[in-house]
């Protein structure tokens, strides 16, 4: 058992691109994604997020064929991508970052941590 088993926390890893998607009803309370774009499921993804839970995703942007790979656009965020798809999926952004880093390896990234509210919007009516 690894030491994050150890503290209750049970993770997954499936493979997103190739046949039916792997989860039906399933919601969990953090989806995790790093260096990893595949468009075509990002919306599918996102809606693994449980409300109360948190989205929090690092890839690579465009520019980031300055500093090597990955270079092909069909892999690289566009600018205020992450963003775009947490608002299309009633995601409240809690932190955000696009830019250079120098560590472990100079690359361009976008960073992002958003939450599912725990409660929808619109049952907080006021009358």
């Amino acid at each position: 058992m690894s030491p994050i088993e150890r503290m209750g926390v049970r993770t997954l890893q499936k493979d997103l691109e190739h046949g039916r998607w792997p989860f039906s009803a399933e919601r969990f309370d953090a989806v995790v994604c790093t260096h990893y774009l595949f468009r075509p499921r990002l919306d599918l993804m996102l809606g693994l997020v449980a409300p109360g839970g948190r989205w929090i995703h690092e890839t690579f942007a465009v520019g980031n064929a300055e500093y090597g790979r990955p270079s092909n656009p069909d892999f690289l965020l566009q600018p205020g991508e992450l963003l775009g798809a947490a608002q299309r999926s009633g995601l409240q952004v809690l932190a955000y970052e696009d830019g250079v880093v120098s560590h472990p390896r100079a690359a361009r990234l976008q960073r992002i941590v958003a939450l599912r509210p725990p409660v929808a919007a619109s049952s907080l009516a006021l009358g």
